[in-house]
């Protein structure tokens, strides 16, 4: 077998070889001419004068060896409702579907916004817009709309698709009101809007605008729409970072380094095989969504799952924490892609929910979107008797920066580390101050990468490439880097930790310090299920360390006694493992703790709580009694 050590070498020193042979792993019109040019950094371009389309790759692809074999599974916990697509039946809507797009006036380079819930229309839509070379952004769905309004202000679509509500808990969540006011706010004004009624809302209709999807799907049930071939540096979609606020930041992603990344991702990092089932608990609202529900299983020739509804709710929309593990059994899924977030939720429920469903299918289970404590890996690994594996990276980079590619050399995990650097990324660490190297075990720096990027991440900031250089490329001292903004450490053996953003540092008398360490320490309390530590300005020590901890036992923080006491425990085991100078200032206990629907942590909006600031735009946010909570006990306190 293949040393990783030598794989990842030759991704490095022999650059243009290594990635003409993964090129190979696609089907192209025209091979490319060159391999890379780098000639104007940091802008690369990769697979010059190469044609080829992401949904011919995707579907097309596929009819000759595997057309009857099931290639999207739509499994809604909201509406009681599963429905599967064999990679046939794929096609046949994907075609009626880019025939729809093509009356509605949509050609290639034109830009489509797609504002939907997790429904098998949404695969629909970005495939077709793949298929006839349409640019694709897709906005979370659910989003409030004034921030609809500025993506729609800076994508500026000729179509707009949605639908009239989607459903998160039970609750009925509704789009077309939210759309039309995102489209009253907006400066421009979007041709058409595609409307998928579900029948979950009444939905004003605006003549001459809006488009019923069911009466346009009818027109075109016989629709032939064959693929538009791209030049490789073509844009396929751009999907904004989250969590933006001010002016919009669309990533921008090409179309052949794109395909050829996620088809290498698939098979040396995931190990999808055809045939198999692949599920992510993501969205489609947010990269991991494009990569790893839509494009990367497809192009593997693998079933994908579409999940619309909580890890805690049943296929009979009554509670069930062990829904995940009843869709490994029924529909023998292979690998399982999730967030540390919603281990954490699953965490706190009755492990029997575990032990009652067959999981034998169950290869690996990944993680991503924010750092994975031990305590959390340890568990969810002792539980479910298969490899926890834990992915770093960026939407900026499209797929993972660390982990462990065990389809090229088995390698074991390490709790608390997403891995090793990837082929094709050459990873430094990096002193802030000087960007002198860090090459000790254990010196802390920042994570950055070297240009060119490899194929797959991000060509540029759309329409705006003197940001992409100065927001990515221009903050380490002296040297054209990509910086990550994450801090980060490298053990003896090349496995990096994260140990929190660049800007989540908390700088106290002088000391800097992550706020991952001290989370870590803290979630490693027994009676600890989840907790967020920010940094909070301090007239005398200019910052301290303040936390929000989820008590796996609430009755355990039920009067004040109890509460001082168990924040004295966590008080008392940071100091004992980090020192005192990272003890925060208060513990305070929450019973949640405010997250985006993809489950990332709203560090900036608790710490802006805490400093009596605008929290900023919340539009992403799952819960607002999370952050309603804190607010509460920052006011009592203040």
């Amino acid at each position: 077998m293949t040393k990783y050590a030598d794989f990842y070498r030759r991704s490095l020193d022999d650059r243009d070889a290594f990635w003409r042979e993964q090129a190979g792993l696609i089907d192209w019109n025209t091979p490319p001419r060159q391999i890379c040019d780098y000639s104007n950094p940091p802008f690369a371009r990769w697979y010059l004068g190469g044609t080829t389309n992401l949904c011919h790759n995707a579907v097309d692809r596929h009819l000759k060896d595997r057309p009857n074999q099931t290639a999207l599974i739509c499994v809604s916990t909201e509406t009681c409702t599963e429905k599967t697509y064999s990679f046939r039946e794929l096609h046949a809507e994907v075609q009626r579907t880019a025939a729809m797009l093509r009356e509605l006036g949509v050609r290639k380079g034109d830009r489509v916004l797609i504002y939907m819930p997790m429904i098998a229309q949404a695969a629909f839509t970005m495939l077709a817009c793949a298929r006839i070379g349409a640019i694709h952004s897709v906005v979370f769905g659910g989003f409030a709309s004034a921030s609809v309004a500025s993506r729609i202000d800076d994508a500026a679509p000729k179509l707009i698709v949605s639908a009239d509500a989607g459903s998160r808990g039970g609750k009925v969540v509704e789009y077309k009101p939210l759309l039309d006011e995102a489209i009253r706010l907006s400066k421009h004004k979007p041709d058409a809007v595609l409307l998928v009624d579900r029948g979950l809302s009444a939905m004003n209709v605006i003549a001459d605008r809006d488009h019923l999807w069911g009466a346009l799907r009818q027109k075109h049930l016989d629709a032939v729409v064959p693929c538009e071939w791209l030049e490789s540096n073509d844009i396929s979609y751009t999907i904004y970072t989250s969590g933006t606020t001010g002016n919009p930041k669309g990533v921008q992603r090409d179309t052949g380094g794109y395909a050829v990344a996620l088809a290498a991702s698939m098979k040396y990092i995931f190990g999808g095989k055809a045939g198999e089932t692949y599920f992510s608990t993501s969205d489609i609202g947010w990269v991991v969504g494009h990569s790893y529900i839509v494009y990367g299983p497809l192009i593997a020739g693998m079933a994908t799952i579409m999940y619309e509804g909580l890890p805690t709710r049943g296929l009979d929309g009554e509670s069930n924490p062990g829904i995940w593990w009843q869709l490994v059994e029924k529909y023998k899924i292979t690998q399982l892609f999730s967030a540390p977030t919603a281990v954490r939720v699953l965490k706190k429920h009755d492990p029997v929910y575990l032990k009652k469903y067959d999981i034998s299918s169950l290869k690996t289970l990944y993680l991503a979107g924010e750092p994975l404590d031990e305590p959390t890996a340890q568990w969810i690994s002792d539980a479910l008797g298969v490899p926890v594996i834990d992915n770093y990276w960026q939407t900026e980079t499209g797929w993972p920066i660390l982990t462990i590619a065990n389809g090229v050399e088995k390698a074991p995990s390490k709790f608390g580390s997403p891995g090793i650097a990837m082929y094709g990324y050459d990873v430094k660490l990096l002193n802030e101050s000087t960007g002198e190297e860090l090459r000790g075990v254990g010196e802390k720096g920042v994570v950055a990468i070297e240009g060119p990027l490899p194929p797959g991440c991000m060509q540029t900031v759309w329409r705006d490439d003197a940001r992409f250089v100065k927001t990515y490329w221009e903050t380490v001292p002296g040297k054209m880097v990509y910086s990550t903004f994450d801090w980060g450490i490298r053990d003896k053996d090349g496995y990096f930790f994260i140990l929190g953003r660049t800007d989540d540092v908390i700088n106290v008398a002088g000391h800097r310090l992550g706020t991952r360490e001290i989370e870590e320490t803290i979630s490693s309390h027994p009676n600890i299920a989840e907790v967020a530590v920010v940094g909070v300005a301090d007239p005398l020590k200019g910052q301290v360390a303040m936390a929000f901890a989820v008590p796996r036992d609430a009755a355990s923080v039920s009067d004040d006694r109890a509460r001082l006491q168990l924040e004295g425990e966590v008080m008392k085991l940071v100091e004992q493992r980090l020192g005192a100078i990272a003890r925060p200032a208060r513990v305070r206990f929450v019973t949640l703790l405010p997250k985006t629907r993809s489950g990332k942590l709203l560090r900036r909006a608790i710490q802006a709580v805490c400093e009596d600031r605008n929290p900023g735009d919340l539009s992403s946010m799952d819960d607002p009694s999370a952050l309603r909570q804190i607010t509460d006990l920052v006011t009592a306190n203040r």
